[in-house]
């Protein structure tokens, strides 16, 4: 994948807009695991970071925004503007990281 500027501001400091590609998104959906469940139980107990749930979202976010630059390279963007995240809840277990933004051309 080739270098793609992706910031979560409307702009990219220094460099001029030329073209608005429109809308990219990237998503996953991403269910708990019985391990990781026990161990939230256990740390709920004791208190502490839910160090597998931090994975699990840490690798949710990486294959999302993975994604979302896929569709701005074949949109012919270098940048991607204004990014944002979103999770939300599908099933018992199950939930989705979404990340979407602009993809640009930018000079």
């Amino acid at each position: 994948m080739r270098d793609l500027i992706v910031t979560n501001l409307e702009i990219v400091p220094g460099r001029t807009i030329t073209a608005h590609l429109g809308l990219v998104q990237g998503n996953t959906v991403r269910s708990k695991h019985l391990g990781r469940d026990i161990m939230a139980g256990l740390k709920n107990i004791v208190g502490g970071e839910l160090k597998g749930y931090t994975e699990l979202l840490s690798d949710a976010r990486d294959e999302a925004t993975s994604r979302m630059i896929e569709e701005a390279v074949a949109l012919g963007a270098n940048a991607v503007v204004n990014v944002r995240y979103s999770t939300s809840s599908v099933t018992a277990g199950a939930s989705e990281l979404y990340v979407y933004g602009t993809a640009v051309r930018i000079e």
